[in-house]
């Protein structure tokens, strides 16, 4: 498996996880916006659960996680309400962003 192959396979992984919700949009471009908006949520998540930041956390250090989202056709970065500052802060973040979608 090939770097690129490497990293869709975890953009695969988001988008099995979530088919129901992808699936659900029939406008083609708008299917593609919402699995890069889970992939971030999903990311956020991942980052939350590594050592570097769990250490930084457990050190009371001064660390945020934010998920944001870039769009090609208008040039904004949107928040996607993902923002963590704490290790218990994570299923809650998660949770919030995924019901705002």
């Amino acid at each position: 498996m090939g770097l690129a192959d490497n990293w869709l396979g975890h953009v695969q992984d988001v988008h099995a996880k979530h088919d129901t919700r992808v699936a659900a949009i029939a406008d083609l471009p708008q299917r593609v916006d919402r699995l890069c908006e889970l992939n971030v949520i999903e990311q956020v998540a991942n980052v939350c659960q590594t050592t570097i930041v769990r250490d930084a956390w457990d050190r009371e250090q001064e660390l945020a996680v934010h998920g944001w989202v870039y769009g090609l056709d208008d040039g904004l970065v949107r928040d996607l309400g993902t923002t963590v500052t704490s290790r218990g802060e994570g299923a809650a973040a998660y949770q919030a962003a995924l019901a705002a979608l």
